[in-house]
Formats: structure tokens, sequence, C-alpha cells
């Protein structure tokens, strides 16, 4: 059950303190990558704590919270460590406040399409208000969190394709060539050509598919998280299958500015994406998603050591340790199938929603990154119009689907990833058809909150039982809230657990 008051983070930057900070920065402590960034005043540049050059004087340290805070403050981007080539930060998807919401607005792109102004609509601030707030606690205003984004994206083009400058510019978010050339230099001293010729023995040949190393944060448990989708695929629309490597999960998505189909490859410990884009001005958000579908930025050393606090989890962590919370790449398909599969078996929702996405599915402009990958999942306007008489499934329940379609659509449910998580709870149990553990399941997926046990869930009920945790349901939740702030993840690992689980729809 959510536990609606949430963690209490609405009051901190997520920054250790400064000699904590340095601490890190001494034992080159790979955790805290993308976390901290440390300024070196001696050099004029800002690393990862890992970095491997000598290590800077405690004097000469500032610690920050983004690497937009560092650039504010008059530092570039070291080129030995790239403290842009790590995880995110974990604190953003921990944080409920207007801040952390901000903060993931930015990262799916809202300033680069609508501006600070569309960004601070959204979360009920005038331009102003929202500026000096954030400003104030990170050390730099949205434009130039934003602007670190499109750098990031920028290099990435310039040093892992052949794609001309030109449209690499407008592909990472720029207005103007001119614009991407002084951001360049700035961020990393260097123009554009120069980053070029550093890594051209790297580059693509700017084929089709734009292929991308994605840093993980270890432990990361790659069977949990790939299985997971694997079990749920839906034909069509994507496809999961291991392979002697690792494995391999591809499916297609509607971003920003059109389709795409993405594939992630997980090959001895390494994780790739590789992506077709029908506007390569959604590069970033498309990079973004698959992070969050994979839980990537999620601190799983913090995660497993609350878990293990207690005994209860303890042999489940140890036994699966770095497991993750599977994200989504669309709130409202995740809503949709939530739905869809209510009191169905994991195989029965899977044909349905195929059933679905052939039907009412547009089909997918883009070149797929894997065989079979044919359609997009129906938009949320496409299912508000469908006639549930049509719907082969009870009617009670095909009566609920378009309705929520329609609320989706109008906005009457805002499942975004930067919604206030109460206000979308609120709004999917005011639907019929959508209960509590509904609601709890898209808020934990969908809008990637780590702090939602199901405890009414029948199978999670099951497996802490035979944990040795109470049985009725108020206990049980009393009993849970040792593991905040990350009870999603003792969810998962309850499931993992129970070998019912592979006869269950979750």
């Amino acid at each position: 059950m959510r536990d609606m008051s949430g963690p209490s983070t609405s009051h901190t930057t997520g920054l250790p303190d400064p000699d904590a900070c340095y601490r890190a920065v001494t034992s080159r402590d790979h955790r805290y990558d993308g976390w901290i960034y440390v300024a070196v005043r001696s050099t004029g540049i800002y690393c990862r704590p890992s970095c491997s050059s000598v290590t800077p004087r405690r004097e000469n340290c500032s610690f920050h919270s983004t690497a937009a805070a560092a650039q504010q403050a008059g530092y570039r981007a070291c080129l030995r460590c790239r403290p842009d080539v790590v995880p995110g930060s974990p604190q953003w998807d921990l944080r409920a406040d207007t801040v952390g919401r901000a903060m993931r607005m930015i990262s799916d792109g809202v300033v680069d399409r609508d501006g600070v102004s569309g960004l601070a609509t959204r979360l009920g601030y005038s331009e102003r208000q929202l500026n000096r707030l954030i400003s104030a606690e990170l050390g730099a205003p949205p434009v130039a969190l934003a602007r670190a984004q499109r750098a990031h994206t920028a290099r990435v083009l310039i040093e892992g394709t052949t794609m001309p400058m030109a449209d690499i510019a407008f592909a990472a978010g720029f207005s103007s060539v001119r614009q991407f050339n002084d951001t360049v230099r700035a961020v990393f001293a260097q123009p554009p050509t120069a980053l070029r010729t550093r890594h051209s023995t790297h580059a693509s040949d700017g084929g089709e598919l734009l292929s991308l190393r994605l840093p993980v944060r270890e432990p990361f448990h790659a069977d949990g998280i790939f299985d997971f989708f694997e079990r749920r695929q839906i034909a069509g629309i994507e496809t999961a299958r291991r392979t002697p490597e690792g494995w391999v999960y591809a499916r297609t998505v509607g971003l920003a500015h059109g389709a795409a189909a993405l594939a992630l490859h997980w090959n001895d410990g390494q994780l790739t994406l590789k992506v077709s884009l029908e506007d390569f001005r959604d590069l970033t958000q498309a990079v973004r998603r698959a992070r969050r579908l994979l839980d990537l930025d999620a601190d799983p050393v913090a995660v497993d050591t609350t878990l293990c606090g207690a005994s209860w989890l303890k042999a489940y962590v140890e036994a699966a340790p770095g497991l993750r919370v599977p994200g989504v790449l669309e709130g409202h398909e995740l809503a949709i199938r939530a739905l869809l599969g209510q009191q169905i078996s994991v195989a029965a929702a899977a044909n349905a929603g195929a059933k679905l996405v052939a039907r009412y599915g547009a089909l997918s402009p883009v070149t797929p990154t894997e065989p079979g990958l044919t359609h997009l999942f129906p938009s949320s306007a496409a299912l508000a119009e469908v006639d549930s008489m049509e719907l082969p499934m009870p009617r009670s329940r095909a009566t609920a689907l378009v309705g929520l379609g329609a609320a989706l659509a109008s906005g009457a449910v805002d499942l975004d990833i930067g919604s206030d998580r109460l206000e979308s709870h609120a709004q999917l149990l005011a639907l019929k058809g959508i209960g509590p553990w509904t609601a709890d399941y898209v808020t934990m997926r969908a809008l990637g909150d780590p702090d939602v046990f199901l405890s009414t869930d029948l199978i999670v009920r099951r497996a802490a039982a035979a944990a040795g945790m109470p049985a009725d349901l108020g206990p049980l939740d009393d009993a849970a809230k040792v593991w905040a702030p990350w009870r999603s993840y003792a969810t998962m690992h309850l499931w993992r657990a129970s070998p019912q689980l592979l006869a269950q729809d979750r």
C-alpha cells in the first residue's frame, strides 16, 4: 500500500556534507559518480569522484549536485574522466517536491521543447519563481541544466557518429550552429571538430541505427529486469530474448517529434542502446527513457543496504543484488496494460495486448531494431474513440479501458514523468475500474516512485508471510516501513521470491 506521507526529501540537495564528498574523491568511490561533481579551483575543471587524476587538495575543491552547477560556476568538464558519461543522480527519482519534478521534466527534454516558461507552467510556478527556486538549491537555473544536457547529447553524437556538425547541433536541441559551437567550447574547452578528432576511430558510419553505451551503476541484476520484460512482451511493439552473451530487449515508442525503435543489449556486463529515430531531435528523450525503463539511475548499494536492515528480505537481496524496478517508456501505456491485465495471467494479458496493438496501434514508420517491431502502442486518444462493445473482454473492463483512454487523452489523468505523484494517484482512483492496487502499481512503475509497497497484492503477501512477516494487511504495512524510502524494491524482491509469480500477471 502506498504511504502517502512519502520520504522527507523536500529540503535537501541530496549532497553529503563537504567532508564526506571529499572522502568519496580520495577513495575514488564510483558509487557517487553522477551524484557528486567535484570542481577543482587550481585547474578550472570538474570531475566525477572516481577520476583517476591526482587527488586535488581539499581547499581547492567545491562540490556540486549537477554538472550544470559546476559549469555555471565557470568550470569545464574533465576530458579524462568525462563526468557527463555517468549514471544520473538517484535523488531526482526519490524526491517528490518541485525541484525533483523539475529535474525529471528537464531530463525528458521539456525545456528544449517548451522553454523554461513551459516547465514553469507545468509546475504551477511563474518563470521567475522557478528560476529562483532551482538556482538557490542547485546553483544553476533550468536553462543551464538543459544546456548541460544538450552538451552531453552533442558530445555523444560528435564522438560516436559521422553526422555533419550542423545536423548534430539541431539534433542535440540547439537553436543555432553558433550556440552549439559556443556551448561545446565552454563545456569541453575544445571545438566540436577537436572532440571528433580525438575519437574518430570509434565513430560509426552514421547509418540508420545509432549505437550508444549506457553507463550502469553496479550491482545491476540484469536477469531480473530483462526476464520481467520477456514474460510480458506484447507482439508487434516489443521483443525480448536471452542470448549466449546476455539479453536483448527491443521495442517501439512514440516520442515528442516522432516514433523511435530501441534495442537494449546486455552483453558481458555492458549495456548498449541501439536506436532508430524518425526525428533526431528525440535522441536525448530516447536515451533518458531507456535509462528509466531499466532504472539505471538507482543507487543499488543504498537500496540493498536498507532492505537488508531487517532480516526478512536479507536472503532475497543477497540472491539478487542490484534488482531494479522496471520502468516504462510511456506512462499511458502502462496504465492501459495494468487495466487490461486485471485478474488474468501474464500470457493472457500479453495476448490481449497484442490484439489491441494490431487493431488500434499505428504502424511504426522507423527502421526496426529487431524483427517483429511493426506497430506503436495505441495512443490514449485512439483508445478513447473505441466502441467498448468491440473489445473482446468483460464489458465492465472494456468500459473502464475506454474511460481511462479518454481521461489520459484529456489530461484528467496526468502520467508524465514529472507529474505530482499524489495528484496522479488520486486521479486514477477517481476512475471507474481503477482500484488501489492498479493506482499503486502505475505510481510505482509509470511515475518512478521508489517507495510503493504493494501489500494488497496476493503474491506479495504470500511471499512476505513465507519470509516471516505479518500476514494481516495493517501489520504488514507497518512492518514494511523499515524499508522506506525503497519499498518499491521490496515489492520486486517479494515478487521474484515467489515461484507463483510465473503464473500471475503483475
